[in-house]
């Protein structure tokens, strides 16, 4: 059954619609306050307040169905349409004050470090001739041809390619393995790219010089040459730091996602069935240019990973409303460059993208859900072996937001009004 909403309440609504649809985000509550000319933000609140308590928290654009249209401005038929939306399942948190949650260990083994020296040897490492059948890890000179009833199709020339990386044509791998400078051969393959991608065809590969990955020795002098220290003892305890901050790191992940899982332990959460097929939709076409042609693993796989998706979001949003996160547009805006900083975008381009494109709303929950999350983890114990954590250098302090207003406070104080309104 649909919730009554109070004329002042659609007010309210009517009014965030509009300022986002002017200006890609919503107002603030004094804003709102002074375009309905009321006398207190308290009230717009207790309004605000209203609409969460009757379920009105929409997943997706609403669905429109138009019922009555007046003919003509003379027309005293008003205009009647139902809009159905898909909202968000009610759910309940377990308390978390007082929560406990395991974690394991940040432990670094000798391996990590190895896999961190040889890692560096790499990048100071040389490529010499060699006059041997390529193997793997080899890096061969190729010229490739490909040929479909005989016609050429393609060709390339001068290719530079890494023996076992499959970073090329299926079968190119095993068709180079054991063949030295100057030989040839012709498999069967799939064109991946181009005017024929998809179909078979006949590629015949031409090895023009095979060479071989050479790594300086694990001295001192190496050391010196591929870091900031004089020995090498100098530089293994250095990755060693490095190593124990990312485990660090790790175990902080790992103490995310335990607390999700807490969180949704025990819990039946009803995902949305419009939002996931959309949302499957978008998934399918990073994997397969035609998503109505996705396999069914492939639909299996991006169904499971939206759920999963799906279900973290709903359960995030509903632990910043108890958390009672604010987000202020300086921390949106924030979220946004830093976006815009990993891609190598102008961050005021990238903004003002986000805004003509209607996606701002999605930014402000991104961050709600962060703040919530933290704010979370922070009230929770986490332990490792008996021990405590200290998640502080991950999870920050918890920001005083004095711009924010106490919804309860505000409640109230404007219970007279909230009456009021509803008699309208």
């Amino acid at each position: 059954m649909a919730a009554k909403v109070t004329k002042r309440q659609q007010a309210v609504l009517d009014c965030i619609e509009d300022c986002i649809r002017e200006k890609g985000y919503g107002p603030t509550v004094r804003e709102v306050c002074h375009a309905l000319g009321l006398s207190s933000p308290s009230t717009v609140h207790v309004h605000l307040k209203a609409l969460e308590e009757k379920g009105i928290r929409p997943m997706a654009q609403p669905e429109i169905d138009v019922q009555e249209v007046p003919e003509s401005a003379k027309d005293e038929t008003k205009l009647k349409f139902v809009a159905t939306v898909e909202r968000r399942p009610d759910i309940e948190l377990p308390e978390i004050d007082g929560m406990e949650i395991e974690v394991a260990k940040a432990e670094i083994t000798d391996e990590d470090i190895n896999n961190r020296l040889e890692a560096l040897r790499q990048r100071f490492g040389t490529l010499v001739s060699v006059d041997r059948p390529a193997a793997k890890g080899d890096y061969a000179n190729i010229d490739l041809t490909a040929e479909i009833d005989g016609e050429v199709v393609d060709s390339q020339e001068g290719v530079s390619y890494e023996l076992g990386s499959e970073t090329m044509l299926d079968g190119l791998d095993e068709a180079l393995e054991g063949l030295s400078a100057g030989e040839e051969t012709t498999f069967e393959g799939t064109l991946e790219a181009g005017e024929h991608e998809g179909e078979k065809a006949q590629i015949k590969v031409k090895v023009n010089s095979v060479k071989a990955e050479e790594l300086p020795e694990l001295d001192d002098d190496f050391a010196s040459e591929a870091s900031e220290f004089d020995t090498l003892d100098e530089l293994k305890e250095d990755i060693k730091k490095a190593a124990s901050q990312d485990a660090e790191g790790r175990q902080a992940t790992a103490a995310r996602d335990a607390f999700i899982a807490k969180l949704e332990e025990g819990l039946e959460i009803p995902v949305p069935k419009g939002v996931k097929a959309e949302m499957v939709e978008q998934q399918l076409k990073g994997v397969t240019a035609d998503p109505a042609n996705a396999t069914k693993e492939q639909k299996a796989e991006a169904e499971e990973t939206v759920e999963k998706e799906l279900r973290d979001q709903m359960v995030l949003d509903v632990l910043a409303e108890t958390m009672d996160v604010k987000v202020s547009q300086g921390e949106v805006f924030n979220f946004l460059a830093s976006i815009a900083q990993q891609y190598g975008m102008d961050p005021n381009n990238f903004i003002q993208a986000i805004i003509k494109n209607g996606q701002l709303g999605s930014a402000v929950q991104e961050v709600g859900r962060s703040k919530g999350l933290l704010a979370g983890m922070r009230a929770v114990t986490f332990k490792s072996e008996g021990e405590t954590l200290d998640l502080s250098a991950f999870l920050g302090e918890a920001a005083e937001d004095e711009e924010a207003e106490s919804v309860e406070a505000a409640s109230a104080a404007a219970a007279v009004a909230d009456e009021l309104a509803s008699e309208e």
